[in-house]
């Protein structure tokens, strides 16, 4: 399996203009396509699971090795 970041574009709700990205990692054979088709339940538990945010945006992308040390937002999923 490989892993591959689910990128959410999130926003505060009592503040909409305060927006940031979180990444959220699976372990999966899926494409990057079919990451973000699938990704819905996974960001709504998430949601769920902050209700301070809402997410407006996301992508799925192959992580980068050199980007994991700055990386304050990973969560795991999937």
């Amino acid at each position: 399996m490989n892993a591959i970041d689910l990128v959410l574009t999130v926003c505060a709700v009592l503040s909409p203009a305060t927006c940031e990205e979180r990444h959220l990692v699976f372990s999966s054979n899926a494409s990057l396509q079919q990451c973000v088709m699938a990704a819905q339940p996974y960001i709504a538990q998430w949601v769920g699971e902050h209700p301070k945010w809402t997410a407006v945006k996301w992508r799925c992308e192959y992580p980068r090795p050199n980007d994991r040390a700055d990386r304050g937002g990973v969560s795991p999923a999937g």
